[in-house]
C-alpha cells in the first residue's frame, strides 16, 4: 500500500474524530462546522512563489484564504485539484484567495521544474508556494496531502478538511465565509 493510501486513511480517520461520527455517515454538508481553531500561521520558509509575488496571511486580512497542502505526485491530491481550481476562480470576486502550498514527499517533487510542470498539466491558476523544508506544514502542524484550511477576513482558522471528498460541506464553508466577510 502506497504512503499516500496509509496517509489518506490516516486523513479519514482524523476527519471522523475532529468533525464527529455523524458527519462522517454523510449527515448533509448544509452546516459547515466552522469554529474558531487560532490564528492562520504565516507562510514561512517558501523557497519560490509560482503564479503569484510573495504572499504574506498578514496582508491577506479583510479576505477569505484557502491554504491547499498538496504535491504533484498524490494521487488523492491530483483528484482534489480541480474542486479547488473550482473555487479559486468561482469565489475570487468575491473575496476568496487560494493558496496551494507543495510540499514535497518525495525528492524529485522538490524540483521547481517538476512543479512548473504539474501546475500547467492540472490547470492551477492560483498562487502556489513551494514548502522544500515544510516550514508552512510545520507551522500549521499539518500531517496530511490533501489538507484544507479556510481562514476567514480576520485570519482566523475556521474550517479544516483532510483528505478527499466532502466537497460539498468544504464549499458551503467557503460560501458562509464570505457571507460573514460580507456582512462585517
Amino acid at each position: 500500500m502506497s504512503t499516500h493510501s496509509t496517509i489518506h486513511r490516516r486523513a479519514l480517520l482524523g476527519g471522523l474524530l475532529a468533525a464527529g461520527a455523524s458527519h462522517a455517515l454523510g449527515a448533509p454538508p448544509a452546516a459547515p462546522g466552522l469554529h474558531d481553531l487560532g490564528s492562520a500561521p504565516e507562510f514561512t520558509g517558501i523557497e519560490r512563489w509560482l503564479n503569484s509575488p510573495p504572499l504574506q496571511m498578514e496582508s491577506l486580512r479583510g479576505r477569505v484564504v484557502l491554504v491547499d497542502f498538496w504535491t504533484y505526485s498524490c494521487i488523492n491530491c491530483i483528484r482534489t485539484l480541480p474542486h479547488v481550481n473550482r473555487w479559486a476562480e468561482t469565489y475570487r470576486a468575491a473575496g476568496l484567495v487560494t493558496v496551494g502550498v507543495h510540499t514535497p514527499e518525495f525528492a524529485f517533487e522538490r524540483s521547481t521544474a517538476n512543479v512548473e510542470a504539474a501546475i500547467r498539466r492540472f490547470g492551477v491558476k492560483h498562487a502556489v508556494a513551494q514548502d522544500n523544508r515544510y516550514a508552512t506544514w510545520k507551522a500549521y502542524g499539518n500531517q496530511y496531502w490533501p489538507a484544507h484550511y479556510l481562514v476567514d477576513a480576520r485570519g482566523r482558522i475556521r474550517y479544516q478538511h483532510f483528505g478527499e471528498g466532502d466537497y460539498a460541506r468544504t464549499e458551503a464553508a467557503i460560501q458562509a465565509l464570505l457571507a460573514e466577510r460580507r456582512a462585517a
